[in-house]
């Protein structure tokens, strides 16, 4: 993913102007990386090196998850409105 890419959704999801690495803007850059990982390894089932590092992503956001889950329920509930995560 480009840094352009990423720049936008951070500008997106930020919760101040100077906000490049809360719970909310970790949690949507993943979100990002993981649905283009999961359209790749649909293309290449035998890519198992990319599988691997798929299955770190949705492990950090869900750690992410957790933790907004612990601080700030509201937020959480938003984020999973917003992502259309299930939990």
């Amino acid at each position: 993913m480009s840094q352009i890419d990423k720049s936008s959704i951070q500008k997106e999801f930020q919760r101040h102007e100077k906000d490049t690495g809360s719970s909310d803007v970790q949690i949507a850059v993943l979100t990002k990386k993981i649905e283009l990982l999961s359209d790749h390894l649909k293309a290449n089932k035998k890519d198992h090196h990319s599988r691997f590092g798929l299955i770190k992503m949705v492990n950090t956001r869900r750690n992410l998850l957790d933790y907004l889950k612990r601080t700030d329920l509201d937020r959480y509930h938003e984020v999973l409105k917003l992502h259309k995560l299930r939990r």
